[in-house]
C-alpha cells in the first residue's frame, strides 16, 4: 500500500518526485503529497491522484534540491486533504512520508496527547512522527537515533523517509515489512517504495533489509544501521529494467498492455528452463534444495488474491504429474491457525510484488517451525525472495495494473514447470508423456498470442452485460481455480457481483440464483469431464440462465447449446489455465470499460498489500 519518493542532491526534486509518485501510483490513489526545502519547509497535499495534487500546486513555489512524496492507500483515517501525507511534527520541523501500519498508534498517542500534544489528522503515521520529535527534543538526539529509539517502541509495519528543516543537508529512512529502495546516483541519491520510480535516474541500487535505518547526505555519502546501531556494508546491485516496460505505450490501459504482453512473459519465465528437442527441464531453484524438497512429504502453498488462485492450480500440477499431497492456504489465516507445519514440509509462497504482508508473516512462522521455503515471485530484490532459501522468478516484468494479469500467468507457469520437473525426477510421468508436456510448453507462447484473437469478439459481448449485477463462473478440475480467477477479475475492475465455483457445486446451492438475468461463465476445455460440463450447461439453460462457454477451438456439442462461445486453442489439459484465463481477463477488462469503470485504479484497491 501507499507509494513514497524522495530526492536529495543537486536537481531539482519536485519533478523527479512527481514522475515516482506517477510511477507508484498503482499502490494507492487516495490522495498526494509533496514536502519541499528551498530555505523552508513547504508542504502541499491534495485529496485524489497525483494529477489532483499537480493541479493544486500550479503558480506555488516549487523550488528545492530536497524533497519527499506520497501516494496513499488509506488506513487510519478517511481519505481527504488532511489525513494526506507528508506529516508533520507538533513544532513543523519533522516531515514524514509512510508506508505500512502503526498497530499501536492509539497507545502512542494518548501518551503524547497527555504530554500537551496536539494532532490534526487522524492517522497513525502523524503520531509516529510527533514522538520521533519529542525523543530528539528531549536528548537532543541526531534525528537518526531518535527515529531508532522511537522505532523500537513501536509495533506494525512501515517503511518512512523524514525530512529536518533544520537540517536539510539529509534525509533519514527506514523499513520493518514494508519495502524502500535506496538509488544511488552521482552524489544524490533516490529513495522510493519500489525501483520504477528510479528507471531513467540511476542503476545502482540498494534494496534495505528489515530493521535498517539509512541516512543519505547531499554530499555524496550515505550510511546503513540496523536498529542495534551495526554499520552495514550495503550490497549495491545493477537495476536492470526497461523504462518501456514502465509506460503503456499505445495501450489505453496497463492492464489491456500487461494482458497482450502475456505470449512474450510466458516465454520469458520458460526461457533457459525448457528445451524440448535436447529434451530436458531445469529449475534451479529446486536444484540448489533438492534432496530436502524430493524428501518432503507435503508441499504447503501460501498465498493471497490471485495468487492464491494460481497455488490453487499448483495443487492440481504437482499432485497429478508429482504425486506430492498439497495443501494451499490463505496467507492471511495461516498464521492465525496454529497450523501443523514440520521440518519435512516444503512451505511456496506466491507473490507479484514479494512483498504482501500476510504471506511474509506465514513465511516467518513457517520459518520458526524449521520448514523450507519455496518463493516464486516476480520483483526481483524484494522481501520475500530475500528470506526464502530458494526459488524462482517468473520474469513478467512489472506489473503495474492493478488487477493482475501476466503475474498469474506467470506463477502458474512456474508451477506447472516445478510440477513437471518434479513429477520427471520422481518417476511419476513416463518418458514419453515428459516429453509430450515439454512440446506443448513451447508451444504456448504461440497459443496464449492465438487466444487473444477473441479480443474483438469479447469486446462486442461485453456491452451486453453492461447492467449486470450478478455473474457466476463454472469450471471443473484444472479451470475450477480459473473460475475463481475469472470471478475475482470482474469484480476487482467492473464492480459486479461475482462467483467462482465448481461445476458441481452449483447444484448445491448457487443454481437458486439463475434465472433470465444471471450470467453464467462456463469454461468447458476439459477432455476429462467434457459431458459433465455440457450437463452442468444444460442445468443452467434449464432455468433460463445465460450462457457464455470458453471451449476448445472446433468444439461442436457444447457451441449447439450455449449462447455465447469464445474459442482457444487445444493444448494438454495441465496446460489449460494458461489459456483459458485469457477471454476472461479480456471479459472483466471490456465489460469495465463498458460501464465506464476506471480500469486503472479501480476503487478501494492498491497494487502491493504491505498491511495485514
Amino acid at each position: 500500500m501507499c507509494g513514497i519518493v524522495a530526492y536529495i542532491g543537486k536537481k531539482e526534486a519536485y519533478p523527479i518526485i512527481i514522475k515516482g509518485l506517477k510511477r507508484l501510483e498503482y499502490r494507492g490513489y487516495d490522495s498526494a503529497g509533496v514536502a519541499l526545502f528551498n530555505e523552508d519547509l513547504r508542504v502541499y497535499k491534495k485529496k485524489g491522484k497525483v494529477n489532483d495534487l499537480v493541479s493544486f500546486v500550479k503558480g506555488k513555489n516549487l523550488e528545492g534540491h530536497v524533497g519527499i512524496g506520497h501516494t496513499r492507500w488509506a488506513t487510519h483515517g478517511e481519505p481527504n486533504d488532511i489525513n494526506a501525507h507528508p506529516h508533520t511534527s507538533d513544532d513543523g520541523r519533522l516531515t514524514i512520508i509512510h508506508n505500512g501500519i502503526i498497530e499501536n498508534y492509539a497507545t502512542l498517542k494518548e501518551a503524547l496527547i497527555k504530554e500537551g500534544h496536539t494532532f490534526t489528522s487522524d492517522t497513525d503515521t502523524e503520531v509516529l512522527i510527533h514522538l520521533i520529535g519529542t525523543l530528539q527534543d528531549k536528548d537532543n538526539l541526531k534525528l537518526e537515533e531518535a527515529v531508532r529509539i522511537a522505532l523500537s517502541q513501536v509495533v506494525g509495519a512501515y517503511a518512512i523517509v523524514i525530512l529536518d528543516k533544520d537540517d536539510p543537508t539529509k534525509l533519514v529512512a527506514a523499513r520493518k515489512a514494508s519495502p524502500l529502495v535506496l538509488g544511488i546516483g552521482q552524489n544524490e541519491f533516490f529513495l522510493a517504495s519500489d525501483a520504477t520510480p528510479l528507471v531513467g535516474y540511476t542503476s545502482q541500487v540498494v534494496y534495505l533489509n528489515d530493521e535498517e535505518i539509512a541516512v543519505v547526505s547531499n554530499d555524496g555519502t550515505f550510511e546503513i544501521k540496523t536498529f542495534d546501531n551495526e554499520i552495514q556494508t550495503p550490497y549495491v546491485q545493477r537495476l536492470n529494467m526497461n523504462i518501456e516496460k514502465l509506460e503503456k505505450g499505445d495501450y489505453e490501459h496497463f492492464m489491456l498492455k500487461e494482458i497482450y504482453e502475456q505470449p512474450n512473459t510466458i516465454a520469458d519465465c520458460m526461457r533457459g528452463r525448457v528445451n524440448a528437442a535436447a529434451g530436458w527441464l531445469k529449475m534451479g531453484g529446486i536444484e540448489v534444495q533438492e534432496e530436502r524438497i524430493f524428501n518432503a512429504k507435503r508441499f504447503i502453498m501460501a498465498a493471497c488474491g490471485t495468487s492464491w488462485h494460481a497455488a490453487l492450480i499448483g495443487e492440481y500440477l504437482f499432485e497429478e504429474l508429482a504425486r506430492i499431497p498439497v495443501e494451499v492456504e490463505y496467507a492471511s489465516e495461516l498464521r492465525y491457525r496454529n497450523p501443523i507445519i514440520n521440518k519435512d514440509d516444503v512451505v511456496i509462497a506466491l507473490s507479484q510484488s514479494g512483498e504482501t504482508a500476510d504471506t511474509m508473516a506465514a513465511l516467518e512462522l513457517a520459518k520458526e517451525k524449521g520448514a523450507l521455503i519455496y518463493g516464486i515471485v516476480n520483483s526481483v530484490g524484494s522481501s520475500i525472495s530475500r528470506i526464502t532459501d530458494s526459488g524462482s522468478y517468473i520474469h513478467a516484468g512489472p506489473e503495474i495494473g492493478v488487477a493482475s494479469t501476466k503475474a498469474f500467468t506467470g506463477q502458474v507457469t512456474a508451477l506447472t514447470l516445478m510440477a513437471i520437473y518434479m513429477g520427471y525426477k520422481r518417476g511419476t510421468i513416463p518418458k514419453s508423456y515428459y516429453h509430450q508436456l515439454l512440446e506443448g510448453l513451447e508451444k504456448i507462447p504461440a497459443k496464449v498470442k492465438e487466444a487473444l484473437e477473441c479480443d474483438n469478439q469479447i469486446k462486442k459481448l461485453a456491452t451486453k452485460f453492461i447492467n449486470t449485477n450478478h455473474t457466476l463462473y463454472l469450471g471443473r478440475g484444472y479451470n475450477f481455480p480459473v473460475a475463481l480467477e475469472g470471478a475475482l477479475k470482474l469484480k476487482e475492475i467492473s464492480y459486479i457481483h461475482a462467483e467462482g465455483y465448481p461445476a458441481a457445486e452449483m447444484k448445491h446451492g448457487p443454481i437458486a440464483l439463475i434465472d433470465e438475468n444471471m450470467p453464467v461463465v462456463v469454461i468447458a476445455t476439459n477432455k476429462s469431464a467434457y459431458e459433465k460440463i455440457a450437463s452442468n450447461i444444460q442445468e443452467v439453460k434449464a432455468r433460463k440462465g445465460i450462457v457464455i462457454a470458453i471451449v476448445t477451438k472446433g468444439d461442436t456439442e457444447i457451441s449447439k447449446i450455449a449462447d455465447y462461445t469464445i474459442e482457444i486453442p487445444d493444448t494438454e489439459e495441465p496446460f489449460t489455465p494458461l489459456l483459458s484465463v485469457i477471454p476472461l481477463q479480456l471479459l472483466s477488462y471490456h465489460i469495465a470499460l463498458a460501464r465506464g469503470c476506471n480500469v486503472g485504479q479501480p476503487r478501494n484497491l492498491a497494487k502491493s498489500v504491505t498491511v495485514e
